[in-house]
């Protein structure tokens, strides 16, 4: 699923291709993906608008029209938010861990008969963008100035803003018994990390992933911080990860997969002391890779 630096990824380049310009029509064809409105709701928002900004929340893609209204698109595991002539996923090039590049062949993605485009949006100048979902496990919401300030005051603290201090963490951590891991992918407590950046900031923070997060030292946390933050912003750097699904709006993999150095390499050496690295469903039902000698 799109964590933070793949969410802002795709936010900050809708926002550079989108911004100041003027929906004219919506086309909604699977209506399944749509929660708060009906597909003539969204139409009657959205006709007319213009975009004023895309940003982030969470794992959240915000479009911003004026007039207050906003669509939160939520892409997880196989929903992708492309603009004009973007490329099927069929065609795209992927990039696999190693850094390797593999080149596959399709037809145009927009071509008529799609059958994974879900809301099209067309633009008073001739261009458009859409919603397209392989799976339709994503969601797109049409939220008012009150239902967007209710959402953003459901989620908790951003990792990347200039307040997220050690300490700010510390106050966060030291309430709960839970493990860390699971404490780092709450979205009510730290918004947009979610598995592979916990497995990431924990294992470069030396900490292990099942321990309560209340028992953490400050020097601890002060580790921890620093990994969030430099893992987070190195992977936004690199445009984020890819594994399978995760394509950004001109449908390009992101590379930071090529820098992952826990999440996704269970049974291999750990590349800071040699030891196999354990991989386990334990802590919480998903994945979690750690090294039992430098995560003690």
């Amino acid at each position: 699923m799109p964590e933070l630096p793949e969410v802002e990824t795709i936010s900050r380049e809708l926002d550079a291709r989108l911004r100041g310009r003027a929906i004219a029509g919506v086309r909604v064809i699977r209506p399944d993906v749509l929660r708060e409105a009906s597909g003539d709701q969204l139409a009657h928002a959205c006709a007319g608008r213009t975009i004023m900004r895309v940003w982030r929340r969470g794992k959240t893609a915000v479009i911003s029209l004026d007039g207050g209204w906003h669509l939160l698109i939520q892409p997880r595991f196989t929903g992708a938010v492309l603009v004009d002539g973007a490329l099927q996923e069929s065609e795209a090039t992927t990039v696999s861990r190693g850094g390797s590049t593999q080149q596959n062949h399709g037809s145009p993605d927009g071509a008529p008969g799609d059958p994974y485009s879900a809301i099209e949006w067309t633009l008073t100048d001739g261009g458009g963008f859409r919603y397209r979902d392989v799976r339709r496990l994503g969601t797109v919401k049409l939220a008012d100035d009150a239902a967007l300030r209710e959402y953003e005051e459901r989620i908790g603290v951003e990792p990347l803003d200039p307040g997220f201090s050690a300490e700010r963490l510390s106050g966060l951590l030291r309430v709960s018994r839970a493990a860390i891991k699971k404490v780092l992918m709450d979205q009510r407590v730290v918004a947009g990390i979610g598995n592979i950046y916990a497995n990431e900031g924990l294992w470069r923070a030396g900490i292990d992933p099942s321990r309560e997060a209340r028992t953490l030292r400050a020097d601890e946390v002060e580790r921890l911080h620093g990994a969030l933050v430099t893992t987070l912003a190195a992977s936004v750097a690199a445009r984020g990860t890819t594994f399978r699904d995760y394509r950004d709006p001109s449908n390009r993999a992101g590379g930071f997969a090529a820098q992952l150095l826990a999440y996704g390499r269970g049974g291999e050496q750990c590349v800071r002391c040699g030891t196999t690295l354990t991989e386990t469903h334990a802590i919480d039902g998903r994945s979690t890779v750690f090294c039992h000698r430098c995560q003690r």
